[in-house]
């Protein structure tokens, strides 16, 4: 498999983001970059499309101080991981895969999923697959789509701008998903490790891959995921935004249809796009480490 890494130097201005780097190899040419900090219950943070870990910056040490252990990886062709040139490379069942050999080499357990975005259909299938595995999830802005609800038209306008733009403009992508005023070394930070057009290959390909429709890639497979996560009697919080027309009522089925999300904590975060950790990471991380507490290590 033919990829990309990013120079380290495209790093080296990086904002609020002081973690030492950890690279998990997946495969020959293939690593998966994480960030692990703390100790305690493991929190496993996983961002989404066209972010990375950075996404998670103002959330970590937070979460380290507060006595659990923070892993917060980089997506295959996002951040500090490898990028893959060929865009076949990128599928569903690929993204699970790599995320999944990471979770397994770190022999995670008990652990506590916090998927938005991608990091949520990424993160609830590796729940699924490991589901003795996880004793708790929060899921924010995301879904687990299987093609049979009706899609936003904010999502088809983002999936024609993705695949028809010459120019992938990812930092402007983040800041049209937040409603506060990013500043530009935050911009920059998210543009860094993309230095051209071909370290882009990812972030082009991962819009296409949603299940759209029942017989898409994935749908089935969610559809079973689903199955799974209807017999979960671990925690469940939704922490889903005020102001994110892609996934706006998203929380509704997990509130419903997953049995650890009743009597739950739910909030709506306010003053908050798509990009929830940019907008309200205060809000995010004051409801969950109350909610962290009590759940048993």
């Amino acid at each position: 498999m033919n990829s990309l890494r990013t120079p380290d130097s495209a790093f080296a201005n990086i904002p609020d983001y002081p973690f030492e780097p950890h690279y998990h190899p997946i495969e020959p040419g293939i690593s998966m970059h994480y960030v692990d900090e703390g100790s305690g219950l493991p929190v496993v943070m996983l961002h989404g499309e066209p972010s990375w870990s950075f996404l998670y910056r103002n959330m970590i040490p937070p979460l380290v101080a507060g006595g659990y252990r923070v892993i917060a990886p980089d997506l295959v062709g996002f951040g500090k991981s490898d990028k893959p040139t060929n865009p076949s490379d990128y599928t569903y069942a690929n993204h699970i895969a790599w995320v999944e050999s990471l979770f397994l080499a770190l022999e995670l357990e008990s652990a506590v999923l916090f998927g938005q975005d991608w990091g949520g259909l990424i993160g609830l299938r590796l729940l699924a697959n490991q589901i003795d595995r996880f004793s708790a999830f929060v899921v924010s802005n995301t879904g687990l789509p299987t093609g049979e609800h009706t899609i936003p038209d904010a999502f088809h306008d983002w999936l024609a701008l993705s695949q028809s733009r010459p120019v992938f403009p990812v930092g402007s992508v983040i800041q049209n998903g937040t409603v506060s005023k990013l500043s530009a070394n935050v911009v920059a930070a998210y543009d860094a490790p993309f230095p051209d057009e071909s370290y882009k290959v990812g972030a082009r390909v991962f819009p296409s891959l949603v299940p759209i429709s029942p017989t898409m890639d994935g749908a089935a497979e969610n559809r079973r995921a689903w199955e799974k996560l209807m017999g979960f009697e671990g925690p469940c919080l939704t922490l889903f935004s005020d102001s994110d027309p892609m996934t706006a009522g998203g929380a509704k089925p997990f509130e419903k249809l997953v049995p650890g999300a009743r009597g739950q904590p739910h909030r709506t975060i306010q003053q908050a796009g798509h990009f929830v950790q940019e907008d309200n990471p205060g809000a995010l991380i004051d409801a969950m480490l109350p909610w962290l507490a009590t759940i048993p290590a």
